[in-house]
């Protein structure tokens, strides 16, 4: 998690759990599949997202994180999904808990060279759609199999 809203937060308050606003994107073509990244904290695969700052629409906030953790630009995006609940609960390694409400965007309309922000992404990888990786990230799983289900199903 980048510096920013949430961390000056978590200077004042600690390790306890918030509730915080997310946005994301899952990146994806037709023929590569999904664009998923390896986070450096957990090395688990998801997709590119992260925390609303204040005054930023949803919309803005996953194209800043698709920009900021993999270098793409994000032209048209729509709106896929709104998860929350217990499948959103998460730990960071430091201790902090978070209860994630995250707005999941689709965009298979980008550019840019893969740029990987090193103290969050590991490594980027195009996954089939019918051939996803073994440790998805708990928090990203379920939006990610269920577009591929459909992508696979439109077949």
């Amino acid at each position: 998690m980048a510096e920013g809203y949430v961390m000056d937060l978590r200077k004042k308050i600690g390790h306890i759990p918030m509730v915080i606003a997310c946005a994301s994107v899952i990146t994806y073509d037709e023929e590569k599949g999904i664009l998923l990244q390896r986070r450096k904290d957990n090395g688990n695969w998801c997709y590119h997202g992260g925390s609303i700052e204040p005054g930023e629409t949803a919309q803005e906030a996953a194209a800043r994180e698709m920009l900021e953790e993999v270098g793409l630009k994000a032209g048209k995006m729509e709106l896929y999904d709104v998860v929350s609940g217990e499948e959103q609960h998460f730990f960071y390694p430091n201790g902090d808990e978070v209860y994630i409400i995250d707005s999941v965007y689709l965009c298979k309309d980008f550019e840019g060279d893969l740029k990987l922000e090193a103290a969050e992404v590991t490594d980027v990888q195009w996954f089939a759609f019918d051939d996803l990786p073994e440790n998805l990230m708990p928090s990203t799983k379920t939006p990610i199999q269920k577009f591929a289900k459909e992508m696979l199903d439109a077949r």
